[in-house]
């Protein structure tokens, strides 16, 4: 299941960025690695986010994406990585598909 235009839905693009940029990151034991992965995903994410709902939607659920890998670390320390990624990972998900993907 695709979301408009048959491409898939930002919020799974935004979830699989974090989940992913963190996997690869780990897995690799390349930061920048991990990184690259979380950024192209955030920026397709973007752009899916600008297209189905608009440039200020674009924006705060950008800032959103941010804000959860930020948040993640911290978050990592009282419940343990991969708990920290996947809630951040869900949170952004529901509010990409609240924002953006419902529409299409």
């Amino acid at each position: 299941m695709g979301g408009r235009h048959g491409e898939d839905p930002s919020a799974a693009v935004a979830a699989g960025g974090l989940v992913g940029g963190y996997g690869v990151a780990r897995w690799t034991r390349k930061r920048q690695l991990g990184g690259a992965v979380l950024a192209v995903a955030g920026a397709v994410a973007a752009q899916q986010w600008s297209q189905q709902a608009g440039g200020k939607a674009a924006g705060a659920l950008t800032a959103a994406y941010v804000a959860a890998f930020a948040g993640s670390h911290p978050l990592a320390k009282k419940v343990g990585a991969w708990p920290a990624v996947f809630g951040v990972a869900g949170a952004v998900a529901l509010a990409s598909w609240a924002v953006a993907d419902r529409r299409g």
